[in-house]
């Protein structure tokens, strides 16, 4: 936008400035030819008087020379009977025409101008003085005042650019202002406010833009509150349904019970202490994803057992690390696997496979059930065919565009559908070769 307005600004006054210094530069040109013609048409009258006396040679050429341009050799006097009083540029029939038609007139020759000044001498006929003007008379003070309006016209325009300059910087400055408190804003920093010292509409969008930066704080707040009061309210039917699960003893159900009871009063409180504390907090955290994945298949696995499914995990003996929250990361390979277990037939066998890459880091699930008739409806928050709420696979989704990846849904090597999640990553390391675990 600075260089814009300077721009603009160079443009504008120079188109001025030329419509003004053109016309005035030949004005001043022909001012000086007219200056010059007028003066020799002048000293060329001088020598009337002196014509009238007398048309003695000798006494005309002490007149001529009294004059600066007869000192000068530029005054010559071209008397009747074809007497020429001095070295004359000009040809014969000139003259003639000159004391034939008794006016005076001006006519071109090489090196400038000569001017044809007839007297009349009575009854001896008619007398024409003629007075040279070279070209440098002609244009004389002519560059100079060239030189002078060139002058004021680039100090104009280089005033118009800077005075351009200076606004263009302030505005810019303000704009500035209000691009970096929008990025805080959408960095997750609701708290930034910003003052701008600029025009009056750019004051006027500052204040826009601190209120909806309080109001979105505001709003964040009031929904953090909210879903944390409902997250809280899950404790109660969570303490109750621990307390049954301890009434069932020793038995291996029973402990498999309790497990997933712990599982899901921990994610509740994931959930208050996110919704308490926001994103901002989160902004930075990495994990092993090569650990958490053995963490949540072990979790998996009895459920895997109950319904006779075959699993495999590869790619996970080298730690790779990822920048993603450990809860959220864990969210969604839940996410993933249990729609395996919720929309595929008890039996059907599941893998998943752990890549790391220079950029990027792939979680593939692959399973051997019926797979998925249409990929990207699967992935649209809020839909789902199978009666599930249909945010699942928009979690995983959101999560692997935050980190500059994607999720892909296609055919698996198994048969059935492949999950696979791209987590932008720079330096992940490739792991070794894989080994499979049952």
């Amino acid at each position: 936008m600075r260089r814009s307005l300077a721009t603009l600004a160079l443009a504008v006054t120079s188109m001025v400035a030329l419509a003004f210094l053109l016309p005035l530069g030949f004005v001043v040109g022909e001012l000086a030819s007219d200056r010059a013609l007028s003066e020799a048409e002048r000293q060329a009258s001088a020598l009337a008087p002196v014509l009238v006396i007398t048309t003695d040679a000798a006494q005309l050429r002490r007149a001529v020379a009294s004059t600066p341009m007869g000192s000068a050799g530029r005054l010559v006097v071209h008397l009747p009977g074809d007497t020429v009083l001095g070295a004359s540029r000009v040809p014969s029939h000139q003259v003639t025409v000159a004391s034939a038609e008794g006016r005076s007139f001006t006519a071109a020759v090489p090196g400038g101008q000569v001017v044809l000044q007839p007297i009349v001498l009575g009854q001896s006929g008619t007398a024409v003085v003629e007075a040279f003007v070279p070209e440098a008379e002609l244009t004389r003070g002519v560059a100079t005042a060239w030189l002078v309006l060139s002058c004021v016209a680039l100090g104009l325009v280089a005033c118009s650019v800077f005075v351009a300059d200076r606004l263009g910087s302030r505005m810019v400055r303000a704009v500035g202002t209000l691009a970096a408190g929008a990025k805080e804003v959408g960095s997750g920093n609701t708290e930034v406010r910003v003052s701008v010292d600029g025009p009056r509409e750019l004051t006027q969008v500052a204040a826009s833009f601190n209120a909806m930066a309080e109001r979105v704080a505001t709003l964040l707040r009031a929904e953090r509150e909210f879903v944390a009061d409902l997250s809280h309210r899950l404790r109660t039917p969570l303490t109750a349904l621990l307390l049954d699960a301890e009434s069932f003893g020793g038995d291996p159900r029973a402990d498999q019970i309790r497990q997933s009871v712990y599982a899901l009063e921990f994610e509740v409180n994931e959930i208050i202490r996110t919704a308490r504390g926001g994103l901002a907090e989160r902004a930075g955290e990495g994990c092993d994803v090569a650990a958490l994945l053995r963490d949540r298949l072990t979790f998996w696995s009895a459920l895997a057992e109950d319904q006779e499914r075959m699993w495999r995990l590869r790619g996970v003996d080298r730690p790779v690390t990822v920048p993603v929250a450990r809860a959220d990361l864990a969210a969604a390979t839940d996410a993933l696997l249990s729609n395996i277990f919720r929309h595929t037939p008890h039996g059907v066998a599941f893998a998943v496979t752990l890549r790391a890459e220079p950029t990027a880091v792939t979680i593939a699930v692959d399973d051997a059930g019926p797979g998925v008739r249409d990929p990207r409806a699967a992935v649209r928050r809020g839909a789902s065919g199978r009666g599930s709420t249909g945010l699942g696979l928009d979690i995983v989704d959101r999560l692997a565009r935050s980190t500059g990846g994607a999720l892909h849904v296609e055919r698996g090597p198994l048969g059935g559908a492949r999950f696979r999640l791209v987590l932008g990553i720079a330096g992940a390391r490739e792991p070794e070769p894989d080994r499979s675990a049952e």
